[in-house]
């Protein structure tokens, strides 16, 4: 019988005996690779690579390790299968050119049988159908009978390192779990039967960039065995999380949840083992320096938490808990994996600060996303999926898993073109650091900007540029970029758009609208239209801004510094900027906070900056030595870099502050001023828009046309429309449940007219049918229905609830399951025939298609499947 072993004491007793054939014990390299190609250490062989590609001297002839790797390409598995894992442990042993497959194979087979004790005739064996060598060692050096040897192709019996250099042929050891269903028509890949447990690399081989296959001079032996797989085998465990090596994660978190993990249904168990199995990955990635982020690694990092995080709150784990879990994990782990023990407070303070943010928004991303699966018929839009994402925080894999777990899909199409739409916005916003297309402007004179005295001004034309090439005029039409020796027009920067004007000249015959200017250097860059007359270089031009726009400018610039004045007061002095924008009908501004405002903070903060509006306090503007400023007490952020001489705004006894833009000369300028928003837009930034003065005029204006026409087409006064918009909304909701209640009935009830077409199979009944236009929703209510109908079976339904849609279900008893069928992994294929996918759980899945005339081949394929299952 096997040796019940702990998973240390299986790592242990893998790196002794290896010790003991003369390998030499390494530690386990880093989750962050060298190979710049790799994201992460995927594969215990990954270190040796440029060991095995002759471009490294080997550590050792021999070497054991047990490599920590993570790998999320099979996520949506995780949890659901009995060994699907994001972080995972791999014991190897390599040789670098020294022993072959005779010592490789007959220490494997030592290990597995003497020194794990695992029986001689539950072992199977695979190799590579062309590998005779392989074949007869198997025979020779562990006598096992050929019949036990299965040759396979080379899709799972050759490794290859890429499409050239190192590979050859793999002989991998299976488990097997049910040796009395005898030994006759026998599949290694059936997992409900044999597990891989064990896979020897021979690496002998080298291909060429035609494809031709060499010998390598030195031959190598790659290994690797799965810790969590041989404890699954040793502790006699159903699966790989109710081993040592997980179970106590997995029970704290049950613990938390107010639950009793062996209680629990199989559905239910799968949040907390996604918990137990993500817990161990992020304390990893973290303790090997990857720290949350948007791109590469950092992503998964992120990935990884907020699915653990969300796992965790369905689970029923109330309030932040990650740092519960991960105690527990750095304590299983510690003693192989010391860094973990040593970055325990960094581990903690990440993943506490991250689940934080996360749960931050992560309230009203559930409650937007439970809105979205409750109102999707078939398929969750990509446009409510991209607002998950942009608004919320949700990544798109989130919302296709729990889209999934309704039986729906996203639209990616529709998903990928808005994201297409924002990165193409974010290309017009950004400014180049070359804005002429190339031109050279060297020995072009700074322009010397006039606009903090006036609004008017003569200037000399310095250049005129279009596509990249300069020019001695231009004539009406054309749209150029103007260089000027003085301007009056303010450029964009400081969060603060753009002043708008014209150019005209003494003669009153030019006349050019200037819609931007941007600062290339210290050089302005005019964006003007020639609406009449020939503008040439050389010549005396009038510039002129306009002041409406200027004094929409003005007011909400000065309106920033109190409100930042205004948040500092009602938030802690540890409030600053972020980030700000000043435009003409609005202003943005972004600060630190650890909590959304209140309702109370927002009416706190906005008569506040009324009261010193109305006060009309001065605003005053100076230019001082930048130590005299931070004497003053003056504000600055950003990282900004500052000069000697520094402008400073200030309004008594509110605001003193750096700052270039243009302002109101005295607070009563800016007008009556309303917060229209406030909102999260990162970990801790919190994000106000606002509007004052003229520019709340407009605003109001628009409020007022859609109150008027509420007002109207609801027949009520409108201090009465909230009132009615709720009867409306109550009225609706009551109905679409009553709308699906009985679409549910009625698919039910439908459904009975199939049971004349179930099959008997011995114990078992199969029911494939064809329930006409039902939607979703209702199509699972019948298919459950009808299971519990049959008892042991299997029922598969399709329908067309639209020309291009089609749905697909597929239900699985208990002891169908027990079979090797598996619901999620069934439908799948199934969909693809009508032109879609999807997938579920084991018990019960739903998938869609785009093509309804293919239905019926799809059900008489799931009908011949099912067939071929009961009749084996």
């Amino acid at each position: 019988m096997p040796v019940a072993l702990s998973g240390n004491q299986i790592r242990e007793k893998f790196l002794q005996f290896f010790e003991s054939k003369g390998h030499k014990r390494l530690p386990s390299a880093s989750l962050i690779p060298e190979d710049p190609t790799v994201l992460l250490t995927i594969a215990g062989m990954l270190p040796f690579k440029p060991v095995f590609m002759g471009k490294q001297a080997a550590p050792a002839p021999r070497a054991t390790t047990s490599q920590k790797c993570v790998r999320t390409n099979d996520i949506e598995n995780v949890g659901r299968t009995a060994r699907h894992h994001t972080f995972f442990e791999m014991l190897g042993n390599f040789s670098f050119g020294d022993y072959f497959k005779r010592e490789a194979i007959a220490w494997a087979w030592e290990l597995v049988t003497v020194v794990y004790a695992l029986p001689a005739d539950r072992l199977w064996v695979s190799v590579y159908e062309d590998d005779g060598e392989a074949f007869g060692l198997w025979q020779e050096v562990a006598g096992l009978p050929p019949h036990r040897i299965r040759k396979m192709g080379a899709e799972s019996n050759f490794w290859e390192s890429g499409p050239t250099g190192p590979c050859g042929p793999c002989s991998e050891i299976y488990y097997d779990f049910h040796p009395e269903r005898g030994e006759v028509e026998i599949d290694l890949d059936d997992d409900s039967r044999f597990l891989e447990i064990y896979n020897l690399v021979f690496m002998q081989l080298n291909r060429d960039s035609q494809g031709n296959l060499s010998e390598l001079p030195r031959k190598n032996i790659d290994t690797g065995l799965g810790l969590e797989r041989m404890a699954q085998v040793l502790q006699g465990v159903p699966n790989n999380y109710e081993t040592d090596l997980l179970l106590p994660i997995i029970a704290r978190a049950a613990e938390l949840a107010g639950k009793d993990y062996f209680q629990l249904s199989e559905a239910d168990k799968v949040s907390f083992k996604i918990v137990g199995d993500h817990t161990r990955a992020v304390v990893h990635l973290i303790a090997d320096g990857v720290k949350p982020g948007n791109e590469g690694r950092e992503y998964v990092l992120r990935r990884l938490v907020r699915r653990l995080v969300r796992r965790g709150r369905q689970a029923g784990i109330a309030g932040a808990f990650t740092q519960k879990t991960a105690a527990v994990a750095i304590d299983l782990m510690g003693g192989a994996y010391p860094n973990l023990i040593e970055r325990r407070s960094a581990i903690m303070t990440m993943l506490g600060n991250e689940e934080a943010a996360f749960l931050r928004t992560l309230e009203n991303g559930e409650k937007l996303l439970a809105d979205i699966l409750g109102r999707s018929r078939g398929t969750v839009s990509g446009e409510d999926a991209f607002t998950l994402f942009d608004t919320y925080g949700f990544p798109l894999e989130l919302t296709i898993e729990a889209a999934a777990e309704r039986g729906l899909a996203v639209d990616l199409k529709e998903y990928e073109a808005k994201m297409q739409e924002q990165r193409e916005r974010a290309k017009r916003a950004a400014k180049t650091t070359d804005l002429t297309g190339g031109v050279d402007l060297t020995g072009v004179p700074a322009t010397e900007f006039v606009g903090y005295q006036g609004l008017t001004a003569q200037a000399r034309v310095l250049g005129i540029l279009n596509d990249g090439k300069a020019y001695g005029s231009a004539n009406a039409g054309a749209e150029v970029l103007i260089l000027l020796t003085h301007s009056p027009f303010y450029a964009e920067g400081g969060g603060q758009v753009s002043d708008r004007g014209y150019l005209t000249n003494e003669a009153q015959d030019l006349f050019v609208i200037i819609e931007d200017v941007q600062k290339q250097g210290e050089i302005f860059l005019h964006k003007g239209k020639i609406q009449q007359g020939q503008l040439k270089a050389g010549e005396v031009v009038i510039c002129r801004v306009d002041l409406v726009s200027r004094r929409l400018l003005q007011a909400h610039h000065t309106a920033t510094h109190l409100l930042h004045a205004a948040l500092r007061k009602v938030l802690g002095e540890e409030v600053q900027q972020q980030g700000s924008l000043v435009a003409y009908d609005r202003l943005r501004f972004d600060f630190n906070s650890p909590r959304a405002l209140t309702p109370q903070d927002i009416a706190q903060i906005e008569q506040m900056v009324n009261t010193w509006v109305m006060e009309g306090r001065p605003v005053g503007a100076e230019v001082m030595p930048i130590a005299k400023a931070k004497e003053l007490g003056a504000l600055a952020f950003f990282g900004d870099k500052y000069g000697e001489q520094v402008r400073v705004i200030g309004v008594p006894g509110v605001s003193i502050e750096f700052c270039g833009g243009t302002h109101a000369s005295n607070t009563i300028e800016i007008g009556p001023f309303k917060i229209v928003s406030e909102s999260g837009i990162a970990a801790g930034v919190r994000r106000i828009e606002a509007v004052a003065g003229v520019a709340l005029l407009g605003y109001m204006r628009t409020r007022e046309q859609v109150t008027n026409a509420l007002s109207s087409e609801f027949k009520v006064p409108v201090e009465q429309i909230p009132q009615r918009v709720a009867a409306i909304v109550g009225e609706a909701k009551q109905a679409i449940k009553q709308v699906d209640s009985l679409k549910s009935a009625l698919a039910t009830a439908r459904s009975e007219a199939l049971m004349s077409e179930v099959e008997q199979y011995g114990e078992f009944r199969v029911l494939v049918g064809h329930m006409g236009d039902t939607e979703p929703e209702p199509l699972k209510a019948a298919a459950e229905h009808l299971l519990t109908r049959l008892g042991e079976g299997a029922v598969v339904l399709g329908s067309a609830p639209a020309a291009d849609k089609v749905s697909l279900v597929a239900a699985f008893s208990p002891r169908a399951i027990g079979m090797g069928l598996d619901a999620g992994k069934f439908i799948g294929p199934i969909a693809q025939i009508a032109g879609g996918g999807g997938g579920g759980r084991p018990n019960i899945a739903q998938a869609g298609g785009k093509q309804p005339e293919k239905l019926k081949a799809a059900l008489d394929q799931a009908f011949a499947k099912l067939y071929d299952t009961f009749n084996e």
